[in-house]
């Protein structure tokens, strides 16, 4: 999976990481599923901690920024 949006704010990662949980739960994907952002796109270390973590415990366990 990737997400190449441009920009990610704090108020947005929340939100964002639980629709990428639940459409990866529709989907009913695998645990070796890698989800893809742009390093560039964090406005914070706190928003990109935060939808990792999300993802994490909905079983997305490898988070990456490029």
């Amino acid at each position: 999976m990737a997400c190449l949006t441009d920009k990610i704010n704090d108020a947005e990662a929340e939100k964002l990481a639980l629709g990428i949980a639940e459409w990866y739960e529709e989907l009913g994907m695998d645990n070796d599923s890698t989800c893809v952002f742009r390093d560039s796109a964090f406005a914070s270390d706190m928003a990109k901690t935060n939808l990792s973590i999300i993802l994490k415990q909905h079983g997305i366990l490898h988070v990456r920024s490029l």
